[in-house]
């Protein structure tokens, strides 16, 4: 599919053979091994706090060491033998841990279920602008498609540690608010389905959105869970005792809150109380302005304090001029960066960056600097434990912290906008 290409202010490429060239460059660079370097003078700010004159030194992918002062900085590279070459002066640049996007089905035309060529370039959209680790959403197809989808994120996961594995967001959710999921292809979430989607995963799954009300549902959610995967709670018609039962069961997690759910009611609550209530739970938000609006927006950063997650539900037309384009076997129309179903005009997920969630909720919202940036990096780590040391991405992920992974951003003070990127210690911007 093509579409006229249009000048990006912040100089990522903009034809799609520049995009694939540069998909490809960021491909490769996890081939190597990553090089140490040492970035100084910049404010860092993660969710611990807000710390002036900061930096930190990566070596073999890893934060090995981090401080305070300018003299500090020199001895410790010194210490750790940090060529000139490779000191980065952040000239005053904001230091912060990668994002981590945990719900986005594309970017730059092509989708997560388009094989491996759409998901490196997917991926790479989405690295430039700082989301440095992904959760792959794949959207509702018929179930051996979905199972080859999955096969293909699981082959992407051999040389890619960007990508943390997939996300269903479907088949099992309920068709009274199916979002823009094909009708034709949702089911219940019998034994034999939930076995062949873990097995086809391999490992891979990291979460599925389930519908609680369906009736195999919450035996699905004990299946996931000891599978080692999050069900989350979404694309549902649930009552607020219904959510309840799933959370007891096993589900950590609620897609996109107030999306594809029954809103507020004082006399029928529904399933939103449910997971704000219950301290294991993560909450999902679409912070675009657009899925939820500012308003709702302010209420909702309050609701759960440290378990609010930015996602971006970003489908293929992210970070592309707007047009026609698909979301599975749909056609989907973009105007002024909203994506809508051709058919019925129902929301067909978004073109939102993790970037600009993160600048929404500082410059526009007025949410705290450390509370924004742990929505987007150490809250959607800490949904899979990848917050401490584990086996998919080795070192943790989430702070600018000594052992943790050298997932780093520099951003300008001014607008939040990414400047460089760093990811497992490899220079990606």
């Amino acid at each position: 599919m093509q579409h006229e290409q249009s000048p990006e202010p912040d100089g990522t490429p903009r034809s799609p053979q520049a995009r694939q060239a540069e998909a490809e460059r960021i491909a490769q660079s996890f081939e190597r091994p990553p090089q140490a370097f040492g970035i100084v003078n910049a404010t860092r700010i993660d969710a611990r706090g807000i710390a002036p004159d900061s930096w930190a030194i990566s070596e073999d992918g890893v934060i090995s060491e981090t401080g305070t002062s300018t003299q500090a900085f020199e001895e410790a590279a010194e210490r750790h033998g940090i060529a000139e070459g490779s000191r980065v002066d952040a000239h005053g640049m904001l230091l912060m841990p990668g994002y981590v996007d945990i719900h986005a089905h594309g970017a730059w035309g092509q989708s997560f279920d388009d094989g491996a060529d759409g998901i490196r370039t997917a991926r790479a959209g989405h690295m430039l602008h700082g989301t440095t680790r992904q959760v792959c959403s794949l959207i509702t197809n018929p179930l051996s498609v979905m199972e080859a989808n999955l096969r293909n994120i699981r082959e992407a996961m051999r040389t890619c540690p960007d990508i943390l594995g997939a996300h269903l967001e479907g088949p099992f959710i309920s068709p009274l608010h199916k979002g823009a999921h094909d009708p034709a292809c949702l089911c219940d979430p019998s034994p034999e389905r939930v076995a062949a989607l873990i097995g086809a995963a391999d490992g891979c799954l990291r979460q599925i959105t389930i519908a609680p009300e369906l009736p195999h549902a919450m035996r699905a959610i004990d299946m996931f869970a000891h599978a080692g995967v999050v069900c989350a709670v979404g694309h549902t018609d649930a009552d607020f005792e219904t959510a309840t039962r799933a959370f007891d069961a096993g589900a950590r997690l609620m897609t996109h809150l107030f999306n594809a759910m029954p809103g507020l009611h004082h006399r029928a609550p529904g399933p939103i109380p449910a997971a704000v209530e219950d301290r294991r739970v993560a909450i999902e938000l679409i912070n675009d302005g657009f899925h939820v609006q500012n308003p709702a927006l302010r209420m909702a950063l309050g609701f759960a304090p440290h378990r609010t997650v930015f996602v971006t539900d970003a489908m293929a037309a992210t970070d592309c001029p707007d047009g026609a384009y698909k979301l599975g076997d749909l056609d989907v129309h973009v105007t002024d960066g909203h994506a809508r179903l051709v058919s019925n005009g129902a929301i067909a997920g978004s073109t939102l960056l993790l970037e600009h969630a993160v600048q929404r909720a500082v410059l526009e919202l007025g949410m705290a600097p450390a509370d924004a940036v742990e929505a987007a990096t150490l809250a959607p780590a800490r949904v899979f434990g990848f917050d401490e040391p584990n086996t998919v991405t080795g070192a943790p992920l989430g702070l600018i912290c000594r052992s943790y992974a050298a997932d780093m951003l520099l951003l300008d003070p001014t607008g939040w906008q990414v400047r460089h990127v760093w990811c497992a210690g490899r220079r990606q911007r």
